[in-house]
């Protein structure tokens, strides 16, 4: 059948991923090419924009290879991608310098300017506050550090639109990346030029703004050939990575709710077309689904927690064999508390000096109990973005959780009892590769809406619902762990200048 296939392209911060779709939400196929980060000094985070560039063309060939399937079957192309990522071309469109990552930690003089320029309009317009991850803290660092190079660019990109942009030649950003940069007016949807003026900066720096499932090119002849796909095909813009892992998830609807644990953690709830007040302490941004936004809370280490803990404390253990401990051991791990604050915090504490702590340890611990401790405390952590999110007006009663967190049954279980919440497992999780795809579906006009093509593409298969007793404990330990934060936090800023 012609056009009976959409791919999703999934622009990470260590791979890139092509996942084909057909017309029933079947996954049909997947490719994957790798490249690396690069980090010169503590805190910088790199990477060279062509490579992801190659990667992205490698994966689409071995899709196409692969798959089987001849060029006139795709019908459209879209795309997820890492937020905050800044790329800067000049006039010619050539890469001035390596992109700057959303985990690049250089910027807080940068954070602190704009915050004391712009005050609480900053939260008023861009719905967020001024921190290291984001794209115009990224921009004024290469001003003040890198002036030549800043005086030759023209235009600014996030990830994913660069790829797209070397892909179809079109230049183009959308609003769910946009609202990452912190020079988006949210709730307007277009560039603020107040932000812009404040700091001196031309407001064609930013690029044309498109709706995420807006058409904007087709592949030029040059990539067609070295994919194996049809230069007809058409592409669409796409979303950031939440925006289309939340689309993948089908968070699209008032209320609706997702818990993604990967290296980090989200906690992401859908909201209709009147972004809430949240005082900065959640992030508000566009959804990828025309006029709607979400609230989300950010864990900076949820699964990594779990990485670190294996790899420095049972390196020769499988994750799955690892957290067998959680069946062998009871809610609280006999009185041990975990702070996933490795690499500081983000949600509700926006905290770079905060440190990981392991509170309550005594003789009778054993390494089941350790691991409890490590999935309760990023649970925990993950509570308190779902709590903020309940006081701004979340009605969370089920949440969909998907990630690292998603594949084993007991933290499922724990996810619920702590949330106090159902939560539900999809039959298969493809994360924003699948929300890409749907994009692209809708743009090809095989859906109505997203809604519409959710009912299709998204299957949930089992719920775990709150167990009482469980959940009462757990209540009682979350009242504990709240107040780490606080009588820790003196004592790792004593203990920062040691750290070397």
């Amino acid at each position: 059948m012609k056009n009976y296939y959409v791919i999703g392209i999934d622009l990470g911060t260590s791979a890139v991923k092509a996942l084909l779709v057909d017309r029933e939400g079947q996954v049909r196929g997947e490719a994957t090419a790798a490249y690396p980060l690069i980090q010169e000094q503590p805190g910088y985070n790199e990477q060279d924009p062509e490579q992801w560039v190659q990667g992205t063309v490698q994966a689409l060939r071995e899709l196409v290879r692969e798959s089987g399937l001849a060029p006139a079957e795709v019908a459209g192309i879209s795309f997820s991608g890492q937020m905050h990522g800044l790329v800067l071309l000049d006039a010619e469109r050539r890469v001035l310098r390596r992109a700057i990552l959303w985990n690049d930690t250089r910027t807080t003089a940068q954070c602190r300017e704009i915050g004391e320029v712009l005050g609480e309009r900053l939260l008023a317009v861009a719905k967020n506050r001024a921190l290291e991850g984001f794209t115009l803290p990224k921009l004024l660092w290469v001003r003040q550090h890198e002036p030549e190079l800043f005086a030759r660019a023209d235009v600014l990109l996030l990830p994913k639109d660069y790829v797209r942009y070397r892909l179809t030649g079109h230049i183009a950003s959308e609003y769910s990346d946009a609202a990452g940069t912190l020079l988006l007016d949210v709730a307007g949807k277009r560039w603020s030029r107040e932000i812009a003026d404040a700091f001196g900066l031309a407001e064609s720096l930013c690029p044309p703004l498109v709706e995420s499932q807006a058409k904007v090119g087709t592949l030029l002849p040059d990539i067609a050939r070295a994919t194996g796909l049809a230069e007809t095909v058409g592409v669409y813009a796409g979303g950031a990575d939440n925006a289309c892992g939340a689309i993948g998830a089908g968070i699209l609807s008032p209320g609706e709710t997702m818990c993604s644990i990967g290296t980090s953690g989200v906690v992401l709830s859908h909201m209709d077309a009147s972004p809430p007040d949240t005082e900065g302490k959640l992030h508000v941004f566009n959804h990828g689904q025309a006029d709607a936004y979400y609230a989300m809370g950010v864990t900076l280490a949820a699964g990594y927690s779990l990485t670190w803990f294996k790899d420095t404390f049972a390196p020769d253990l499988s994750f799955e064999t690892l957290l067998h401990g959680l069946a062998d051991t009871s809610p609280g791990a006999g009185g041990l508390l975990f702070t996933p604050y490795l690499a500081g915090e983000r949600t509700p504490h926006a905290d770079a000096s905060i440190r990981a702590s392991f509170i309550g340890m005594d003789a009778s611990h054993k390494l089941p109990h350790f691991t409890r401790a490590v999935v309760e405390g990023v649970t925990f952590s993950l509570k308190e973005s779902v709590e903020l999110l309940r006081g701004a007006g979340c009605d969370i009663r089920s949440l969909v959780s998907i990630g690292g967190g998603a594949k084993n049954e007991h933290w499922l279980q724990i996810q619920a009892d702590i949330f106090g919440a159902d939560v539900h497992r999809l039959e298969s999780e493809q994360g924003p590769a699948l929300g890409a795809a749907m994009l692209a579906a809708c743009g090809s006009g095989w859906f109505a809406s997203l809604r519409e093509c959710a009912e299709t593409f998204v299957r949930r298969s089992r719920t775990y619902r709150p167990r009482p007793e469980e959940a009462e404990r757990y209540a009682g330990l979350f009242r504990i762990y709240e107040q780490v934060y606080a009588n820790t936090r003196h004592l790792n800023e004593a203990l920062a200048e040691f750290r070397s």
